[in-house]
């Protein structure tokens, strides 16, 4: 429990790539700027390229503090990798604990994406979805999943640049109608939607925007499914279940 207790770091997930379109850069940038000057600890997953290396450099740009957690094998590897013509191409992420400008970021190397995940939730207030690819789904799913079992407390915010989260709400309204989901879970996570019209999105202020969505999050109240501190015995550890 020691990273819970009273902390204002923001996880964000994103992407090791940058996107087709300036506004998803755009609003990577508004997000470290707003978190550095909020004085929000941003935790990230260690990229240096693509959305990952954008908000990153921003908070750092700053003065923020930077935390980046990243599974030694990628440390090993040189960066996060996609599986391209049968051949791993590492088009993403490259990790660098020391490249110079950025050796302001803390690095925590930890042994599996698990605990990737579980120390970027340990060290967080809240979590913050930016556009992405298989991995930000994921990662946007299960801390959603965390959520409505009760292991956490804590705000999940996507932010819909031009409309990019808008599939990911119909599938969850769709849960909803077919009886998957519950109606009240529908509301686990809250999105920001910025103007109606797109054409603004690139000069939105989008960091402003996540924190206000952050802050002005309330916990649901309802007891908890589960005691999620109980082990088996002779076991220790943290557990994320906290507000």
């Amino acid at each position: 429990m020691t990273h819970t207790q009273n902390s204002r770091g923001v996880a964000v997930y994103c992407a090791s790539s940058l996107g087709n379109r300036k506004a998803f850069q755009e609003a990577a940038t508004s997000l470290g700027f707003a978190l550095a000057e909020a004085g929000r600890p941003l935790v990230y997953g260690g990229g240096n390229k693509g959305i990952m290396g954008v908000v990153s450099g921003a908070a750092l740009e700053k003065g923020g503090k930077v935390t980046g957690v990243v599974p030694y094998a990628m440390v090993a590897a040189g960066g996060e990798a996609e599986q391209m013509k049968g051949t791993s191409e590492s088009k993403g992420a490259t990790v660098a604990l020391d490249e110079h400008g950025r050796e302001a970021i803390e690095h925590i190397v930890v042994d599996s994406m698990h605990e990737r995940k579980r120390e970027m939730a340990l060290r967080s207030s809240g979590f913050i979805g930016l556009p992405g690819g298989f991995g930000t789904f994921e990662e946007v799913f299960e801390v959603i999943t965390w959520s409505q079992l009760g292991i956490h407390r804590k705000p999940v915010i996507l932010l819909n640049i031009l409309g990019f989260w808008d599939p990911f709400r119909e599938l969850v309204q769709m849960g909803v109608r077919e009886g998957f989901i519950q109606p009240q879970n529908a509301h686990l996570v809250r999105y920001v939607d910025g103007p109606a019209d797109f054409a603004e999105h690139d000069t939105f202020d989008w960091g402003k925007a996540a924190l206000e969505a952050l802050d002005s999050w309330s916990a649901p109240e309802r007891p908890p499914v589960y005691d999620w501190t109980k082990r088996k015995e002779g076991q220790k550890g943290d557990t994320l279940s906290a507000s």
